[in-house]
């Protein structure tokens, strides 16, 4: 069904560069970055997907059957997103808050053209249609010419909800939490910009440089935009074993090395962190269970503390294995949406947190990634992501954090900045 071929590259950073920059030209585009970040996160060092063949654009409604088909149909490589909302297809919830992005709430695309970088080659795997242009699209990549300048954002950031509000809301999550509605709620507060025009491309370089994450994306549609420099894996496959690694605790980083230091330890033994953690790790082991072999679920990791370029983060690691004949799309479908941003129990989370926020999540806490052939696939989680609808003029990114029975609403709102951070620094300079 593909070509493939397999180049050397003198210098995979320029590659990488001019590669990005030449993909823009497209309608349909994903990239997946994974900064060099060991073999523990990716198989690849980054993929490039674009020019859509064929695409699947729907709203919630029966998505997932529709999702499955598609993938069924098409059995070959394909990329999108899956937006947080899609939960209102799995259980009986509904969307009804402001939706500045308007983005589609299912869209996964077949590439006619995909390049998979390892080290210092690149795989171009061309649909026959289009496998006369190898040569071709190299000679473009290397000599292509992007039209825009490098400019400053001088984005003037608003709040959705503000700060004696953001307390008031917290405390009603506490509420519901001391009454034994539920355990845990990952609260979000969307930040935002009206009448606003970035360059997407070098916004997103820009955000990617600062934090240098294992699961950076940029990804086009038409109008519409993702800049991600999310560092939380949602689910991988490979074969029947099947990896989910759930963010929860964050610790801003320090310039100082010993009080970075003292900052991670302080991390890795802070009971509220840790209980957050495990109250996520139990909701993912039950979602897994239900797909999995009889006795297959296990946590490979609890509570490891890993240090990134803007903070340091509590990850934990499932897996499990799946019984034969599993379809892919059941696997997520049954997982979906990831514990990490919707609370325990997770169906009681979701309805308190949709009647608290101002903003339909959208793609913001959902997933973007592929699947293979083969029916592999790899979804990182939306977060420490700016969304941005051109058409609209309308820029965006959320942040949240797991309020439970420990949590002080200031000290949650403070970390809601130190997440924000990165995005803010970028847009407003």
């Amino acid at each position: 069904m593909r070509t493939h071929k397999i180049y050397n590259i003198k210098n995979s950073v320029t590659f990488k560069q001019d590669l990005l920059a030449w993909s823009t030209q497209f309608d349909d585009l994903v990239w997946l970055d994974s900064n060099n970040h060991n073999g523990h996160y990716s198989q690849y060092d980054a993929i490039l997907a674009v020019d859509a063949f064929t695409a699947i654009q729907t709203d919630y409604v029966d998505a997932f059957d529709k999702f499955k088909e598609y993938q069924s149909i098409t059995n070959d490589w394909i990329f999108g997103y899956l937006t947080y909302d899609l939960k209102n297809d799995v259980e009986a919830l509904q969307s009804n808050n402001h939706d500045g992005l308007e983005f589609p709430e299912l869209y996964f695309f077949q590439p006619k053209k995909l390049f998979l970088i390892k080290g210092d080659t690149v795989e171009l795997l061309y649909l026959k249609m289009v496998d006369d242009e190898f040569e071709k699209d190299l000679e473009s990549i290397k000599t292509f010419n992007l039209d825009n300048k490098v400019s400053e954002n001088n984005v003037k950031i608003k709040l959705r909800i503000h700060k004696d509000e953001y307390f008031e809301k917290v405390n009603t999550v506490l509420n519901h939490i001391h009454r034994g509605d539920i355990y845990e709620a990952n609260f979000c507060q969307e930040f935002y910009a009206e009448d606003t025009t970035i360059n997407p491309l070098e916004t997103y370089k820009k955000l990617n440089t600062i934090s240098k994450p294992p699961f950076a994306t940029f990804l086009k549609l038409g109008d519409k935009y993702l800049l991600s420099a999310s560092p939380e894996r949602y689910i991988k496959k490979e074969g029947r074993k099947i990896t989910s690694q759930p963010i929860k605790g964050t610790a801003k980083r320090s310039k100082d090395i010993k009080e970075d230091a003292n900052l991670k330890r302080e991390l890795a033994l802070d009971e509220k962190e840790r209980s957050e953690n495990i109250m996520i790790v139990d909701l993912v082991r039950n979602d897994l269970s239900l797909t999995a072999t009889k006795g297959s679920v296990k946590v490979e990791e609890l509570c490891k503390v890993y240090t990134f370029d803007q903070v340091h983060q509590m990850i934990s690691t499932v897996v499990s294995e799946i019984k034969e004949n599993t379809h892919p799309i059941d696997v997520i479908k049954t997982t979906f949406p990831m514990g990490s941003m919707t609370g325990a129990p997770k169906i009681s989370a979701m309805k308190i947190i949709e009647t608290l926020e101002e903003t339909k999540r959208g793609l913001y806490s959902g997933a973007v990634g592929y699947i293979t052939p083969e029916g592999d696939f790899d979804f990182n989680v939306v977060i420490r992501t700016i969304l941005y609808n051109a058409s609209k003029q309308y820029v965006s990114y959320s942040v949240g954090g797991a309020i439970t029975a420990k949590s002080e609403p200031l000290k949650e709102y403070e970390e809601c900045l130190v997440k924000a951070k990165a995005m803010r620094q970028v847009l407003e300079n």
